[in-house]
């Protein structure tokens, strides 16, 4: 007996005997006799299995599970009711070279997930490179973390593994598992290795506001620029200063969602690609134990890592950053709480732009945990009980882990500053500023706030920018910029900028810099944490929400006490009144982008996150909203 076989136009037949008995269809993707074994059972139900498995709808589970079939994974991977599936956040791609390396640590996260008994998929992340994206990669922060809450609630994904490193890939990421808060746990791709120019140490950012001193000062030419910079970039990996990379990978740590000393482990270094697997094995147990950010990021966990950002000289990006994270796990913390629990905290760790050292120093002296040690035996560590995703505490992660090299992690007796935390001031001229402490040099002390019938205070006429093309523009023939004028930067805040762009830190006429003379900086926007600038920052209302900012005009005088924490311009409560009635609202470039127009709309001040208002009340929504409604 003969038929055509379907689907076939060949005109030929094919013989098939009647008689030929009924049989399986062998396949390595479902096999017949599989007897997957269904692993530990986890506290609660995997989520995942909604998907994959649900014998109320098995015609839905057939359909979500044969697309995933189709990358060659099979039906034992993923429809065991005690299998988790983990996703691998990758933040990694040629837009985001910091992080690029993660394409190959995401490999040994996937070899730990595997071991463990669970199965990794990895996804993309949006990209948020600090030096590529303009106008601010941190416009992109809160875009990143709205795709990733989509991602993590919307799939099939019972826990997941956060790859940071570079700036505003660390909060994004962490903000998203907070607002969703299925079990998740941080790694970042590790700072870059030493930069060297012959026996110097060259640090990342660092040197890029040394070389613009010394090429506005006449001492090197554009091309001798661009090569001291390149040197500070050996390796693949982030910044490696203590610059916002650093200081928010630590602040994961600290927060206990890193594995203890995962933070400062060198990108290219072998440990990086042992801690890629520790981490991967780690997932699936938060997974199976429910461990959730909820249970670790608390009051408690915020405190600790404002505690660290103060030792460890961190960046003025972290009370923005971390700010935000609070707001979307439902916790209270405000810039007041910076200075609260860290400001009378010594600075410990002697590296740039703070210090002296580099990130490779930091990690052989041993890392964030020796830092913790040494605030632990002296009782200035807050919260030594609370939890991290390692399933210790954080005391007993790092208690007696002392610094193997202290020249690089001072003793608490004997450290670099004795009060290095954020001072939080407010006043006329802003309701929230922050100034931090740990960079304040021996020059610009001298110059500004050791009078001793006014100590630790300053005033001064100022000079009024309007975002950094002004300022670029006008610097160097502003004949009224003089010692003791303070430089005002506006526009440049959520809203004004848009994003609040890193162009606080500006450097005085190269007049002056040939003098030796600082000038003090002020603005709604932001500076990179690389800088060695102590810029007053992050000034809330901005300029284009209706901030004082806005209505300053070159001249007016501005006073700066920080043993009072004020900050305020000398007009009086009419005069203000009557130059707002005069200027009216603060005027800024228009949208370019549908994003930014979203954007502006929709995000708060500095000192409140720079969140998306709206996103807030979404708290926890695995547990609150349960899961998504069937696609089909």
């Amino acid at each position: 007996m003969s038929q055509p076989c379907a689907g076939c136009n060949c005109g030929r037949a094919t013989e098939v005997a009647a008689t030929s008995p009924a049989r399986a269809i062998r396949s390595f993707t479902s096999p017949a006799d599989s007897n997957a074994t269904e692993g530990i059972e986890p506290a609660v139900p995997l989520r995942s299995k909604k998907w994959f498995n649900d014998p109320s709808d098995l015609g839905m589970s057939a359909l979500y599970t044969e697309r995933y079939l189709n990358q060659g994974l099979t039906v034992p991977e993923l429809q065991p009711k005690n299998k988790p599936i983990i996703g691998i956040a990758q933040t990694g791609s040629d837009l985001s070279p910091c992080n690029k390396y993660h394409t190959e640590l995401a490999k040994r996260v996937r070899d730990g997930i595997i071991a463990a008994g669970g199965t990794p998929l990895e996804f993309p992340c949006h990209p948020i490179q600090e030096t590529g994206k303009r106008p601010t990669a941190s416009l992109d922060r809160n875009l990143s973390y709205l795709s990733l809450v989509e991602v993590l609630y919307g799939y099939p994904l019972d826990g997941v593994v956060l790859l940071t490193g570079c700036d505003k890939t660390t909060p994004a990421l962490l903000m998203a598992a907070a607002t969703v808060n299925i079990p998740a746990i941080a790694m970042n791709v590790g700072p870059m290795l030493n930069g060297y120019s012959g026996q110097k140490l060259i640090g990342s950012g660092g040197v890029v506001w040394e070389s613009r001193a010394r090429l506005a000062a006449g001492e090197i030419t554009e091309a001798e620029f661009l090569h001291h910079v390149a040197l500070s970039a050996p390796s693949a990996g982030h910044c490696n200063t203590i610059g916002t990379a650093s200081t928010m990978n630590a602040m994961a740590e600290a927060l206990g969602m890193a594995l203890p000393g995962s933070a400062s482990i060198p990108a290219v270094y072998r440990e990086r690609g042992a801690c890629a697997y520790a981490t991967g094995l780690r997932i699936v147990d938060l997974v199976r134990e429910d461990v959730k950010p909820s249970d670790i990021m608390t009051k408690p966990a915020f405190e600790n890592a404002i505690a660290c950002c103060a030792a460890i000289g961190g960046s003025t990006n972290a009370p923005i950053h971390l700010n935000a994270i609070a707001k979307h796990i439902g916790v209270e913390l405000d810039c007041d709480d910076w200075e609260r629990v860290g400001y009378h905290l010594p600075l410990l760790l002697n590296v740039q732009p703070a210090g002296e050292w580099l990130c490779e120093e930091y990690h052989r002296a041993g890392g964030l945990p020796a830092v913790i040690a040494e605030l632990l035996e002296h009782n200035a560590f807050p919260h030594p009980d609370a939890l991290t995703v390692s399933g210790k505490s954080i005391g007993d992660n790092c208690r007696g882990d002392f610094a193997l090299d202290r020249r690089v992690i001072v003793p608490f007796d004997k450290p670099l500053m004795a009060e290095a935390g954020f001072l939080h001031l407010k006043g006329s001229l802003f309701d929230s500023g922050i100034m931090k402490t740990s960079v304040i040099s021996k020059a610009f002390r001298e110059q500004y706030l050791s009078n001793p019938d006014d100590p630790m205070a300053f005033e001064g006429p100022v000079a009024v920018f309007d975002g950094p093309e002004d300022y670029h523009h006008r610097i160097e023939h502003s004949p009224d910029i003089k010692p003791g004028t303070i430089l005002i930067m506006r526009g440049a805040g959520p809203v004004g900028y848009p994003g609040a762009a890193e162009v606080v830190n500006m450097i005085p006429p190269g007049e002056l810099i040939k003098k030796g003379i600082e000038l003090p900086c002020i603005g709604d926007g932001r500076q990179s944490g690389t800088s060695g600038s102590p810029s007053i920052l992050n000034a809330s209302p901005e300029a284009a929400t209706g901030g004082m900012l806005g209505y300053l005009q070159d001249g007016d005088i501005v006073r700066i006490d920080l043993n009072k924490r004020t900050a305020d311009v000398l007009l009086s409560h009419e005069q203000i009144e009557a130059r707002k009635e005069q200027k009216g609202d603060y005027h800024y470039p228009k949208s370019q982008t549908p994003w930014q127009e979203m954007y502006r709309n929709s995000v708060s001040e500095l000192s409140e996150g720079m969140v998306i208002k709206s996103a807030v009340k979404y708290q926890r929504i695995a547990q609150t909203q349960g899961i998504p409604r069937a696609n089909h």
